[in-house]
């Protein structure tokens, strides 16, 4: 632990608690680093292209500039060793701070594919493709969702892959991916027909078969390109199956890492809603003064903060968790679950301070108000991970 603060200008106004303060030097440098970043060159480009729905390739230039990918992963990346789950997370909440789109199509890179690969492949397989994804050449994606599934993925999944020699051939469809439309490499989960199991493929660039196309008219997440994909007779050889999943179990252990990774997104776009609503606060006028001074302005910033707050302590705590090596699915299924319930309440309350300017992009709020609701929804359902945690702690399975 560290007692160092940040400079005045570089403290948020959320953390009330000083949070940012565990982090030792060398990892709040690397925060502050992000922080400049998404202030300074991420953030002008964000509200002309959510309006028009469309993912700025110049952002990729941006993120491989800074050398901020490939943190987590020893000896991968411009930072060695690696980086505490703390400044991970806490990255992950900084830049959605600033843009939960933005986070996103780095958290489906940096996190769950590139993390896919770390966890889930040989050596072999890590030194291929990790390289050139920690230095952002090559872009990642993950693909487990599908367009008739969603909760039930782990024994519905409808995907399949056969294998057929040092060949498996893919056939099935996913949707919602972040970043397929362009991505490189993109890590496909589909069920063995032969024994039944889930297995995982990287699935390069312009392989025959493979058809991403992006879902247009969102309401949220609209910077991400997403897209529905095709997969009609996908021939991905043997080297580029995952060596290390075998079953669903193997791919739970990715999911574990990257639920807690929304959370931290959660608690970024809860701060980011705080904030805009805070300078408006002090700024508005209405009755002669700042409305910052009026008691039900004041009564749902202090709620929004106390959200913040409790969320941030939590976080934190699950980091530590992790590090330690003691971080199980409930804990990052309570995450999950409490941080986006309490997102929710913080951007419909900083919303409800703007009044009718609270649904005009010019003032983010809308943004933030928004793309909360995809947080919300993905990486577990608030119910499903509710379920997850009440057979934790009672030993009794409520799933269907």
């Amino acid at each position: 632990m560290t007692t160092t603060m940040e400079p005045l200008e570089d403290q948020l106004t959320a953390d009330f608690y000083h949070y940012e303060s565990l982090l030792p030097d060398d990892e709040r440098g690397l925060l502050l680093k992000a922080r400049a970043l998404m202030r300074d060159e991420v953030k002008p480009l964000v509200n002309e292209n959510w309006a028009r729905d469309q993912f700025p390739k110049e952002l990729i230039g941006l993120f491989r500039d800074s050398g901020l990918a490939g943190l987590p992963y020893e000896g991968y990346g411009e930072h060695r060793p690696a980086v505490s789950n703390l400044l991970s997370g806490t990255m992950a909440m900084e830049m959605a701070r600033t843009d939960a789109s933005v986070s996103t199509f780095f958290g489906v890179h940096n996190g769950l594919a590139m993390y896919s690969i770390h966890s889930g492949g040989d050596q072999e397989q890590r030194d291929r493709w990790l390289p050139e994804m920690a230095a952002m050449d090559k872009i990642g994606a993950f693909a487990m969702t599908e367009p008739l599934g969603g909760s039930d993925v782990a024994g519905g999944m409808r995907t399949t892959a056969k294998r057929e020699g040092d060949t498996w051939v893919l056939n099935g469809a996913k949707k919602w991916i972040g970043n397929a439309t362009f991505a490189d490499y993109v890590v496909v989960w589909a069920r063995d027909v032969d024994d039944n199991h889930v297995k995982g493929f990287v699935v390069e660039k312009g392989t025959p078969g493979f058809d991403p196309v992006k879902i247009e008219g969102k309401i949220a997440f609209r910077i991400v390109e997403n897209a529905e994909i095709t997969l009609t007779d996908v021939r991905v050889p043997e080297a580029n199956r995952l060596q290390n999943i075998n079953s669903f179990r193997d791919v739970a252990e990715i999911l574990r890492a990257t639920r807690a990774g929304v959370a931290w997104q959660g608690l970024g776009v809860m701060i980011g809603a705080y904030e805009v609503a805070l300078a408006y606060a002090r700024e508005r006028r209405q009755f002669g003064r700042p409305i910052g001074g009026f008691q039900l302005v004041q009564d749902l910033l202090v709620k929004s903060l106390g959200n913040i707050t409790a969320s941030w302590g939590m976080m934190v705590q699950l980091a530590r968790l992790q590090d330690a090596g003691i971080f199980r699915d409930e804990h990052s299924s309570l995450a999950k679950a409490f941080v986006t319930s309490r997102m929710r309440e913080v951007v419909a309350w900083s919303r409800e301070i703007f009044g009718g300017n609270g649904i005009l992009l010019d003032h983010d709020i809308a943004r933030f108000f928004a793309d909360a609701e995809a947080i919300y929804s993905f990486e577990g359902t608030r119910e499903m991970n509710t379920l997850i945690v009440g057979k934790s702690i009672t030993g009794q399975s409520a799933f269907v």
